[in-house]
């Protein structure tokens, strides 16, 4: 799996809804990279660290990685 995170590519939360990743930013506490991304259907923003958005969930029926890019 590529896990590198693309600014502007599209992806598919594990929930099922997609996103678009707006930019890396930095926690101005951490210094952590933050991926600040958008929810397509309502175009709400959202922030969520970059170590996190390829992690498994593992979960009653679900194992799946958090982030999946979707082809345009």
């Amino acid at each position: 799996m590529n896990t590198e995170i693309k600014i502007g590519a599209k992806y598919r939360h594990f929930k099922g809804i997609i996103v678009q990743v707006l930019m890396i930013a930095k926690d101005s506490d951490t210094l952590e990279d933050m991926v600040v991304y958008q929810e397509l259907s309502d175009d709400s923003v959202w922030v969520r660290p970059a170590a996190q958005w390829f992690d498994q969930i593992i979960r009653p029926g679900i194992d799946t990685p958090r982030f999946v890019e979707v082809e345009e």
